[in-house]
């Protein structure tokens, strides 16, 4: 009897935080980088997800500028928003 195949989002792979110099980091397989398109020197956007949980993204300039633009007005406009939520 065949084990049914998991979706690609749905794959688990364990890996281990080790010194790297004077920092810790995790080695990604060669083969998980090139599922994820990813190579050496590409940056990623690490996300806090509840228990415990992260989500890794490729880090894309235009999002984040569009992300520091958003905090800059919400800082600004606290209270604007704040009386808008209500």
């Amino acid at each position: 009897m065949n084990k049914p195949e998991k979706p690609a989002g749905e794959q688990a792979m364990v890996l281990q935080v080790r010194k790297i110099g004077n920092s810790v980091g995790i080695i990604l397989p060669k083969e998980l980088l090139a599922r994820l398109k990813l190579a050496e020197g590409d940056k990623l956007t690490v996300v806090e997800q509840s228990e415990l949980g992260l989500k890794l993204t490729r880090y894309d300039d235009t999002h984040a500028r569009g992300l520091e633009i958003a905090r800059r007005s919400f800082k600004t406009y606290a209270n604007t928003y704040r009386a808008l939520a209500k």
